[in-house]
């Protein structure tokens, strides 16, 4: 993707993957605007990148998604570029004989993947028309191999890659690409920030995660895999795969 002059909106800003990434393409002198559920921290990450804008949002909200992204592309018509970023990563336990927790499982499904369906759906009218446009979905290494503890977020995030594998066929001849970009155990809060337990996998610094995943984002893939995800992506998408895809979708 073009790595100057666009203007990006992502979602889940105020920390982590978004807010790496948003930091990022700020120093390239991109025009960044984040979004998520807590003002403090929107305003805490502009008030420390001056020129970055925020916009409070729920993506569990539709009527939130709706009202943003029609603010955002009233104030930014030359937005070109959507990061659905926001995720949620809860523990549950289906053998352990307690009744699971509905209201956790249903906000995450909401939060990691309808809400990134909705995002999708509200900005791509409008990015359609752009130049250089890019719809980019963060998934996860572990939607090609689950973690069974996160059975819920690893089922979200394998819908999230098959999302987007139907949504770039029905783009294919429009102006939008889409990216996915597939992390691999990554340093932040998104498991609740505990210290993983002796001789478990240790998780990519952000930094490191960051740099990397800016230096893929400058080629023309459509899948970008960084650090142990690449080999859980090369494992479970044989070209027979592909293959058969392009097949059933020509």
């Amino acid at each position: 993707m073009k790595m100057h002059s666009n203007t990006i909106f992502i979602t889940g800003g105020t920390s982590g993957i978004g807010k790496g990434l948003a930091e990022a393409f700020h120093r390239l002198g991109n025009q960044v605007i984040i979004g998520g559920r807590r003002e403090d921290r929107l305003r805490s990450v502009c008030a420390t990148n001056p020129g970055m804008r925020h916009f409070v949002l729920d993506v569990t909200d539709l009527a939130s998604i709706r009202n943003t992204a029609r603010k955002v592309i009233a104030e930014f018509p030359a937005l070109n570029c959507v990061f659905n970023n926001a995720g949620m990563q809860r523990r549950h336990d289906f053998a352990g004989g307690k009744p699971v927790d509905d209201a956790a499982v249903v906000a995450e499904i909401q939060t990691n993947l309808l809400g990134l369906i909705r995002v999708s759906s509200e900005f791509l009218p409008h990015l359609k028309n752009q130049q250089d446009a890019i719809l980019l979905n963060v998934s996860s290494g572990l939607a090609f191999v689950p973690l069974s503890i996160f059975p819920v977020y690893c089922a979200t995030k394998a819908a999230v890659h098959s999302f987007s594998l139907s949504l770039r066929r029905q783009l294919k001849d429009s102006k939008v690409k889409v990216i996915e970009l597939i992390p691999p155990y990554v340093a932040t809060e998104l498991g609740g920030g505990a210290t993983p337990p002796s001789g478990a996998l240790r998780p990519m610094p952000l930094e490191t995660f960051i740099v990397e995943t800016m230096k893929e984002l400058e080629g023309n893939e459509d899948e970008i895999a960084i650090g142990g995800s690449k080999n859980l992506l090369a494992a479970t998408a044989p070209e027979s795969v592909r293959k058969i895809f392009d097949g059933m979708n020509h």
